[in-house]
């Protein structure tokens, strides 16, 4: 069955109101507004009258109230209440605060009664689950954007490990020169050795020919110093 009964009031004045069915659902509702304590502060409340239940929302001072059947809970209902209530301030505004009894029935009440219709017979109409989808989508972007954060992260995982690389080739190619420095010049310092052992060696071989030719060539190496006596 759903709401089957809405009223939106400023204080105890009704402005505008839409009943569903035959019932005296308008005089229990003046008396739950009288029930109501005085003054503009919000109040969100739930009578019990035989199967069916008042449920009111006072926010700024407008009360908006309706009357479903006991099956409804209280999620439903107040979800209805609270769109009344924004769509009722939004089109009135100032004027609410000034406007006689039943002022905007003739407008609003054919909004209560689509509304109405709507909360009753869409499940798509409840505020908490259209939330609910909206989180589910956002819960979605979220676990998208964590995944692309993973990535962001893998790749400079991946950048650092590059960076460690380069390093270590950097690292590596320094040694290496240093190592090919150090071995050019023991080379060379090789090299410089053999050259001089070479000189030495052709400079004894040279000596020993020419004081063999002084001795005619009849001396040995190890009585050469005897050509010179």
């Amino acid at each position: 069955m759903g709401i089957l009964y809405g009223m939106v009031a400023r204080g105890r004045v009704v402005l505008a109101e839409f009943s569903a069915a035959q019932t005296n659902a308008g005089q229990i509702a003046r008396q739950v507004l009288d029930k109501l304590p005085q003054g503009n502060d919000d109040i969100n409340s739930s009578y019990s009258h035989d199967r069916y239940v008042f449920h009111v929302k006072r926010t700024d001072g407008v009360a908006v109230l309706c009357m479903a059947d006991d099956a409804s809970e209280r999620r439903m209902p107040f979800a209805f209440l609270e769109d009344i209530h924004g769509q009722f301030v939004r089109t009135y505004g100032r004027a609410i605060s000034s406007a006689a009894a039943y002022a905007m029935n003739d407008e609003f009440s054919r909004v209560l009664s689509r509304e109405m219709e709507r909360y009753s017979n869409d499940p798509r109409a409840d505020r908490l689950d259209r939330i609910r989808g909206e989180m589910h989508e956002v819960g979605q972007m979220r676990i998208v954007m964590i995944n692309n954060i993973e990535k962001v992260l893998e790749r400079g995982d991946r950048l650092a490990v590059l960076v460690d690389k380069t390093a270590a080739m950097q690292g590596n190619s320094i040694r290496f020169r240093r190592q090919s420095r150090r071995y050019r010049n023991a080379m060379w310092w090789r090299n410089v050795k053999l050259s001089l052992m070479l000189l030495v060696f052709i400079f004894l071989l040279v000596a020993y020919i020419v004081f063999s030719l002084v001795c005619n060539g009849s001396i040995s190496p190890f009585l050469l110093p005897l050509c010179f006596k």
